[in-house]
């Protein structure tokens, strides 16, 4: 089994951590976790995995380095790191938002293999969905990263120009569905439920459209034509929301939080 580096061990670098282990990919031994204060990193510790403070020494004895630091903290981190990096050893895996794979390699050298991964917060429960891209890393390493991420969830390989785009429709997307849950439980609570079985409601639902859709491959409007009959009340409810932007509001925020993904990282920063 290949050693591992996560630096910058915060909930995205512990929930894989915590899944790599699950799934058999690594030992919790072969699993170095770096954080400022690794206090916080007590129990992983407790429990075989290896923590320090030090990015520079903790990349030096692994195979795969994970950058899970935030964006502004990426170019300090890279210079730590960079007499310990060799290329012919160390393949580099970024969960940075924003950040290229030549803005890395530039730091780090030409010769380092970068791949960029993008999960989402579901993947401490195992159900990310992670978008993954390259401009240099083989197709051996492109498998292996492959598998580690479907340890958590469901993997996709994109062109990395649609990085950002991925980030807001996957990563800033939990947040928009999880809105949609919240507006539909308080709906429920205006027609008569208390507040607790309205979002349990809800939220099942939504739990139930979403694997309507998995499972049987089909078109999200296709299973609306199930639901929906000539002067019905689903008919009634979606057009009164269409009527007040629902769609077209969801599509305007997934656009902009596509264009401010892609300013989250400066190379001065």
């Amino acid at each position: 089994m290949k050693k591992i580096a996560i630096i910058g061990s915060g909930n995205i670098g512990l929930s894989l951590a915590k899944g790599l282990v699950k799934a058999d990919f690594a030992n919790a031994k072969d699993i170095v976790l770096t954080r400022r204060n690794i206090d916080h990193l007590k129990p992983f510790a407790e429990a075989g995995y290896l923590v320090s403070n030090n990015n520079k020494q903790a990349v030096a004895n692994v195979d795969i380095i994970i950058l899970a630091v935030l964006p502004q903290q990426l170019n300090t981190v890279l210079d730590e790191i960079n007499d310990s990096v060799d290329p012919a050893k160390h393949l580099v895996i970024s969960v940075i938002s924003g950040v290229s794979c030549a803005a890395v390699r530039e730091k780090l050298g030409d010769d380092v293999e970068v791949i960029r991964v993008m999960p989402n917060t579901a993947i401490a429960i195992g159900q990310s969905m992670t978008c993954m891209a390259s401009d240099n890393a083989s197709a051996e390493n492109i498998a292996d990263v492959t598998r580690m991420f479907e340890t958590v969830g469901s993997v996709v390989k994109i062109n990395e120009d649609l990085m950002t785009s991925a980030t807001a429709l996957c990563a800033c997307g939990i947040a928009f569905f999880l809105r949609a849950i919240r507006a539909a439980s308080q709906g429920g609570v205006e027609i008569g439920f208390h507040a607790d079985e309205a979002l349990k409601m809800a939220v099942q639902t939504a739990k139930g459209a979403a694997d309507l859709l998995l499972l049987h491959g089909t078109h999200p409007e296709s299973e609306i034509d199930k639901v929906t009959s000539p002067k019905g009340c689903t008919i009634a409810g979606l057009n009164e929301m269409e009527h007040n932007g629902f769609s077209s509001s969801l599509i305007k925020g997934i656009k902009l939080s596509a264009l401010k993904a892609g300013n989250l990282y400066t190379k001065e920063g």
